[in-house]
């Protein structure tokens, strides 16, 4: 089974692990059920966040109980969480939380969430210092960060700071994103990749695992909320899929076609001053062509895509786009799609 080592926290896993984002939407018993058998099956790094709902306390509740991994060998799980403080005081409430909800002693990877910017010792913010007072009492064993934004994620490994970035990474990585991850390896960071599916737009497991395993110090953490999709990442543990040529031309068809102004998803556009669902609405085009279709024909979304109409052109959201999209425009692209496919004129699968 291969194995990633995180860098100079010497945390080694297995080559896949488990992004507990989607749990929050599952009943607490199903979500047990799915992380036990995650680590049954070899998983042992589990990501989650303060953000992500109850997602922290359905890992406590699946692996905290009496006989759980976390009392008869913590040793031999790891667990990475994260939050969005802006104050000493937020930090500490976020920490404290984390602990009770997961029902441990200890987080192993503890991250700042969606860094804007870098935080640093004597910075005036007191936020840094957060991070080694935790780590100095043990509640914390490394410092990590996590960050949507490229240049934020540059000064985060410049910085010498931190011993994990959380980054998105996946076979549509932009050069600037492959010069980011080499930057990663020669500074001794772990590399934790979120988004290896590009958030849901990669819909071929096979192609996004073997280009995910030719990078050494990378570790995916794969969001999972189904049985089926475990069982497909578990079954790349022993046999992992190699990059083939056919698998090659199948990436370099992908990257044509999802290369330049495509959203990514990840949120930082909102809140929306008029209330539309931007990280969904802006790249609905896509998901109707790439996604199962009729969850997105649903009189919800369908409302939801009508409030693209109500865009003032405030153009907010654009200054918080770390990939710099023409926000606006887009939504109206896909408004213009979504319509033709409501209309029948254009089919999708």
């Amino acid at each position: 089974m291969r194995t990633i080592t995180l860098g100079r926290t010497g945390i080694t896993v297995p080559q896949n692990a488990f992004g507990a984002l989607p749990i929050q939407r599952i009943p607490k018993e199903d979500a047990a059920q799915l992380l036990q058998c995650a680590y049954e099956g070899g998983m042992r790094f589990f990501d989650t966040a303060r953000a992500y709902s109850d997602s922290e306390e359905k890992i406590g509740y699946a692996f905290g109980r009496e006989g759980g991994i976390f009392k008869t060998g913590r040793e031999h799980i790891f667990i990475a969480s994260k939050t969005h403080a802006q104050t000493p005081q937020e930090f500490q409430n976020d920490l404290e939380t984390s602990l009770r909800m997961l029902n441990c002693g200890y987080i192993d990877v503890y991250q700042f969430h969606q860094m804007d910017t870098c935080w640093k010792p004597g910075d005036g913010t007191g936020m840094y210092e957060c991070m080694l007072k935790a780590k100095a009492e043990g509640k914390i064993r490394h410092i990590g960060a996590t960050t949507h934004k490229l240049g934020v994620a540059m000064e985060i490994v410049q910085s010498g700071l931190y011993e994990t970035l959380q980054y998105p990474f996946s076979y549509l990585a932009t050069e600037k994103e492959m010069d980011l991850y080499r930057q990663v390896q020669k500074s001794g960071m772990g590399f934790i990749c979120m988004k290896g599916l590009a958030g849901g737009l990669i819909n071929r497991s096979e192609a996004a695992m073997a280009f995910m395993a030719q990078y050494d110090n990378a570790l995916p953490i794969w969001g999972i909320q189904r049985m089926s999709e475990l069982k497909e990442w578990l079954a790349y543990m022993d046999r992992t899929p190699e990059m083939t040529p056919e698998l090659e031309a199948y990436i370099r068809d992908e990257k044509r076609e999802l290369a330049g102004n495509f959203c990514r998803g990840c949120g930082y556009c909102m809140p929306c001053t008029v209330g539309i669902t931007i990280n969904q609405c802006n790249r609905m085009s896509l998901m109707l062509r790439r996604a199962p279709s009729q969850a997105w024909l649903t009189p919800h979304w369908q409302t939801e895509m009508e409030k693209i109409n109500d865009c003032v052109d405030c153009r907010v959201c654009t200054t918080r786009c770390p990939y710099e999209l023409d926000i606006p425009n887009l939504l109206r692209a896909n408004l213009k799609d979504y319509q033709e496919v409501l209309a029948g004129k254009v089919s999708v699968s």
